[in-house]
Parts: structure tokens; C-alpha cells; sequence
């Protein structure tokens, strides 16, 4: 076709498109390019003549027209048109052919014309079948791809759409072909905010010229779902201008929701690795500090009623109140109840609420993030959130901040709270059992302990007897020390005489049973001959004093209780002036006495240095 003489232009009349243009017609106008452009634009200024000239081809097959001229042409020359109506499969076409009157016959031109319309048509067949033949190697290429693809021109819409576009988005190509793809797909975000288009990469790539990829956003489908994309948008160029891109998407959904299963799984892990780690170290600490996992000892009428509200309490979920003197076995009382409840195969969490410093109160009982303070340098458990599925044992309750008693109340309410520093609620499965050695009722009396954390606390009470009101117990329990700090600190066993035993019955054991295990471990450590010595009065406050040579030199040495009480005032305040007032720590008064911190700070204010210089500090 592109060797015919004369000027041949194919038309779409109803798109208003030069859809062929052979070398004479392009070089008649003096244009480098003319299919593709406008048909009234060609002929502009005789559009009306070009409409009827079109109209009559289509409705008689044939026209033609004198007045005609196209633009660019010579408008001193004379142009015949003829205009031939053709039948397409996309729709009506028009072949018009140019001539000049000035250099054909007429009668010869017509028998030319006719000739070369024939040509020009074969022509432009075989150019069809051509063109048609590349297009379904493409869609068989598009049909057969995995991944999503589609395209869409320098307005936004939809040119065309593959198979598999079609199955993950579920509109057909139908509904998408011609559509604005942006607002049909792509017009909000995962978050449900909108998306404007004019943010969009995937128009970007035709407004910049640039490859744009994205790894993670969302695209719509017809049912309202969102499914999970990256895609690649690839600009479309034609002569020189962007007129278009092609996107390419994979469903990356299921890939997301298995990575963040294992993002799940592996912080899971982790706490669960950081939950072992301190339960491990707490259980590791409770071995090796004074606290024993000892049986409870003892055959006296209070030790057998202890046991049996141990029994009945301990396969319940209540709360338990356990009350007493310091040294009295509160922690085993609170031991025994957990290992006989169904929690016993979860740790039993103590948290000695006199050992925690005001400000860390909080975190310690209920955790904190990263930076929730100074010094907070990464997340940590608290002991509510350790003590998930077992029991927690709150030791020196009465020792809780007033303002965050409160927060414990609600613990116990409604099994919830929030680690220092952040705003998300967990829930916790705990048992708790308290101990103190204060009369709370009278610390809710001076508005000190709220009564109604004091109810939840004391739904069970058990108080636990000093070692004074059962003297019946304290030769099996000295036997039970002397056993077990003999095989702990390797070496043999002395002998416990009847006198040892009278001396210890007669004593009134202010530090109760961990005074007299103490006592015990001391005197084991000092026996000469296989004998143990005892000297009751100078025992709790001197530790490193040697024994006399026998119990029985200072029998002539009786003390009144007022004496008694006095001499181990006056030993105390001894003990502090030399700590310079400390009663806890390393070089405390407690440790120069050979007792524990509690146990002094009970002494003291049982024996009214609790308003002096000497107050626990």
C-alpha cells in the first residue's frame, strides 16, 4: 500500500483517527506522521464537507468530493476525494483516496482509482491479519502470566486487564476496560484513610518517566476485601511522549500473614525465653537466700490447726491473709498452701514488699517498657505477669504505698493492668496470698491500708503462733536445723544435751523460729567436742562471741523479763550507733546482730525505738 502513486488515508470516522496513511499521503500534507491524528484536524475548515462526504460513503459505499483540501497541502491545487466506505471487525472504516484533477483524466483516473482502491484494501488486510496475529500472541502471553497485570493510558483508565488480574481483584475486564483503575483499586489505604491519586506510583511512573515498585500497599476488590500487593508500574512511551504505564502486581497476603505469624511466634518466644530466664533466676535466688523450702515442723495443737486450714484453703482459689510475728514460718505457710493447690506446677512468686523502694514499686510489681523511666533500658516482666498461672506471695503487704494500693485492688478485681509505660491491658491468672506482721486493722484505722484492698486480701485468715506459744514444738525444730545446717555447711553433727533443749524451751525466742535456726547454725558452728553451748542473752546480739565453757555459769545469773528487755534495747542500740544507724545492708545493724533486717526492724518497734534516732531508715 505504501507504493500506491497517490495520497490513500484509512479513517475510523466514529473515533475521529487516521488510522493508516500511505508515504504519498504524508509527504502531500508535509507532516512526519499523520496516523494517529485527528481527521477533522487534517481537513480543518471544511469539516462540514467532510461530513457529508463520510456519510454518504458509508450509507452508498462510494463518494466523492472536489472542494476538500487537506491541511498542509498545496491550496493552489484542485484534489479529488474518494471516499470508500470498508468493512472492519472493530467497526466502520473509510479508505479515502486523493487525487489531483490537474494531472489524471478523468475517465482514466476512475478506472485507476478503482484499481487502486482494490490494492490499497489488499493491503491493508494483509496489515490487519499482521497486526492481529501479534495481538493474540500477546494475549496468550498475558492470559498465561501469574502475576496480575493491566494497563492504563495518560488519563487514568483502564486499557486492558489479564486473566489473573481479573481472578484477584474479581472484577471482570469488562467492568474495569475504560474505568478509572485508581478509583476502582487503589483509592484508599490499608488504614481506610484515602488515597489521592495524585500519590499514587502507579500514575507517577507516567508523569515522571520513572520505574516505580512497591513492596507492601493494598488494592481493592469488587467484594470491598483488601488483599496485600507490591507491584511494579512501568511507564509507556510513543513517539517520544508518556501515554500510559503497565503495572504488574503480585497477592502477596497469604507471605504477610505468614511472616507476621513468625514475627508473632518469635516475640512469643522471646517472652516466653525472658519469663523462663527470671523465673529461673528467681527460683535460683529463693534456693540460695535464708528462705527455705522446709516442711512446716511441729506436733503442738496450733501446728495441726495450721495444717488443717492449710488443707482446707489450699485447693480453693481464695485469697489468703496469713499474719504473725516475724520468724514465724509465714513464707512456708505460704509455700505449703501453693504446693498443695492446683497452681503447684507454676511458680509461686515472692515479692517482698518491704525490700522495694517507693519509686520502683510499681514496676516491679507490674513490669515497664523500654524508656518508660531513666535507666529503663529495655522491657521487663513484672512479678504479677511471672506469677501467670501460679501464685504470687505478697510478703510485708502492710509495707504498700497508700497511693498504690489502688492499682493492686485492681489486680485482684478485675485480673488486669498495664506495665509502666504503656497503654495496652493485659490479663493475669494469679492466686495471691499475703503476709504481714502488722495489725492491719489497725493501719486501716489510721487510714494507712485501705480496708477494701484489706477485705479482698483477708478472705482466708491464718496466723501463724510465735514459737513462745508452742514450746512443745522447739526441740524437733532445733533436731530439723541442726540436720539441715550440718549437711549445708559440711560439717559433723554435735550433740543436742537435755540441758541444750531446756535452756532453748525456756527462752522466749523474740525472733521466733528463724531466730532459733540461726541460733542453731551458730552454735553448730562453734561446738567444742562434739557440744553445743548456748548463751541466750548475748547469742542474738553478739554472733561472734565465744560460748562460755558450759550453760550451767550463768545459772545463778536469772533475769526479770524487764531486765531481759532491757539488756537487748541497750544491745540494739549498740548494734545501730555502730552502723550509724542502718539497720539493713552488708555493714547494717541486722547483720552485726546475726538477725534478719524484718526481724530488727519488728524488735525495734515492739521495743519502743521506733520514735527515736534509731527508726528504721
Amino acid at each position: 500500500m505504501s507504493a500506491k502513486p497517490e495520497p490513500v488515508l484509512l479513517i475510523d470516522p466514529v473515533g475521529d483517527v487516521i488510522l493508516f496513511a500511505n508515504a504519498a499521503a504524508v509527504r502531500l500534507v508535509g507532516a512526519a506522521r499523520i496516523a494517529g491524528a485527528s481527521v477533522r484536524a487534517l481537513y480543518k475548515g471544511f469539516e462540514p464537507y467532510l461530513h457529508v462526504a463520510t456519510e454518504e460513503a458509508l450509507h452508498r459505499g462510494v463518494a466523492y468530493s472536489h472542494t476538500l483540501i487537506p491541511t498542509g497541502a498545496d491550496d493552489t491545487s484542485e484534489y479529488e476525494h474518494q471516499f470508500v466506505a470498508v468493512s472492519g471487525e472493530t467497526g466502520p472504516r473509510v479508505m479515502i483516496t486523493i487525487g489531483d484533477l490537474e494531472q489524471r483524466n478523468r475517465r482514466s483516473i476512475d478506472r485507476e482509482a478503482d484499481n487502486y482502491h482494490r490494492q490499497g484494501l489488499e493491503e491493508w488486510r494483509r496489515a490487519e491479519r499482521f497486526f492481529r496475529e501479534i495481538e493474540r500472541e500477546n494475549q496468550l502471553i498475558l492470559a498465561a502470566a501469574g502475576e496480575g497485570i493491566f494497563g492504563v493510558n495518560a488519563d487514568g483508565d483502564t486499557t486492558f486487564v489479564n486473566p489473573a488480574a481479573e481472578n484477584m481483584l474479581g472484577w471482570s475486564a469488562g467492568e474495569l476496560v475504560g474505568k478509572n483503575m485508581h478509583a476502582m483499586v487503589h483509592y484508599k489505604r490499608p488504614d481506610g484513610s484515602h488515597y489521592h491519586a495524585a500519590d499514587c506510583p502507579i500514575y507517577g511512573a507516567f508523569r515522571s518517566g520513572n520505574i516505580n515498585t512497591v513492596e507492601d500497599e493494598c488494592f481493592w476488590r469488587k467484594d470491598g476485601a483488601a488483599i496485600r500487593v507490591e507491584y511494579t508500574s512501568t511507564p509507556i512511551e510513543d513517539n517520544g511522549a508518556l501515554v500510559g504505564a503497565v503495572i504488574v502486581f503480585r497477592d502477596i497476603s497469604q507471605r504477610k500473614e505468614n511472616e507476621a505469624r513468625l514475627r508473632e511466634a518469635m516475640a512469643e518466644n522471646a517472652r516466653l525465653r525472658e519469663r523462663l530466664e527470671l523465673e529461673n533466676a528467681y527460683l535460683q535466688e529463693e534456693i540460695l537466700s535464708q528462705s527455705n523450702h522446709y516442711d512446716i515442723i511441729g506436733s503442738s495443737t496450733a501446728i495441726r490447726q495450721l495444717l488443717k486450714q492449710i488443707d482446707l484453703v489450699a485447693p480453693t482459689e481464695a485469697n489468703v491473709l496469713i499474719t504473725g510475728e516475724s520468724g514465724t514460718g509465714k513464707e512456708l505457710v505460704a509455700r505449703a498452701i501453693h504446693q498443695a493447690s492446683r497452681r503447684s506446677d507454676r511458680p509461686l512468686i515472692r515479692v517482698n514488699c518491704a525490700a522495694i523502694p517507693r519509686e520502683l514499686f510499681e514496676s516491679e510489681f507490674f513490669g515497664h517498657v523500654r524508656g518508660a523511666f531513666t535507666g529503663a533500658l529495655r522491657d521487663r516482666i513484672g512479678r504479677f505477669e511471672l506469677a501467670d498461672g501460679g501464685t504470687i506471695f505478697l510478703d510485708e503487704v502492710g509495707e504498700i504505698p497508700l497511693d498504690l494500693q489502688s492499682k493492686l485492688l485492681r489486680v485482684l478485681q478485675d485480673r488486669r493492668f498495664e506495665r509502666l509505660g504503656e497503654d495496652r491491658t493485659r490479663e493475669v491468672d494469679v492466686r495471691v496470698i499475703a503476709a504481714t506482721n502488722r495489725d492491719l486493722t489497725q493501719e486501716v484505722a489510721k487510714g494507712s491500708f485501705r480496708e477494701d484492698l484489706y477485705f479482698r486480701l483477708n478472705v482466708f485468715p491464718v496466723e501463724c503462733v510465735p514459737l513462745r506459744e508452742r514450746r512443745g514444738d522447739i526441740p524437733v525444730l532445733a533436731d530439723h536445723f541442726l540436720k539441715i545446717s550440718c549437711g549445708r555447711l559440711n560439717i559433723s553433727q554435735p550433740i543436742l544435751t537435755r540441758a541444750n533443749i531446756a535452756d532453748l524451751t525456756a527462752y522466749s525466742w523474740p525472733g521466733n523460729a528463724r531466730e532459733l535456726q540461726n541460733l542453731i547454725e551458730r552454735a553448730a558452728i562453734l561446738a567444742r567436742d562434739g557440744r553445743m553451748h548456748f548463751d541466750l542473752v548475748a547469742a542474738p546480739m553478739q554472733p561472734n562471741r565465744m560460748p562460755e565453757a558450759t550453760s550451767a555459769a550463768r545459772e545463778d545469773e536469772i533475769l526479770t523479763r524487764d531486765q531481759f528487755l532491757a539488756l537487748e534495747r541497750d544491745n540494739i542500740r549498740r548494734a545501730l550507733d555502730a552502723a550509724d544507724g542502718r539497720v539493713s545492708g552488708k555493714d547494717g545493724a541486722a547483720a552485726r546482730l546475726g538477725i534478719p533486717a524484718t526481724t530488727l526492724y519488728s524488735r525495734i518497734k515492739s521495743l519502743g525505738l521506733a520514735g527515736t534516732a534509731y527508726a528504721p531508715r
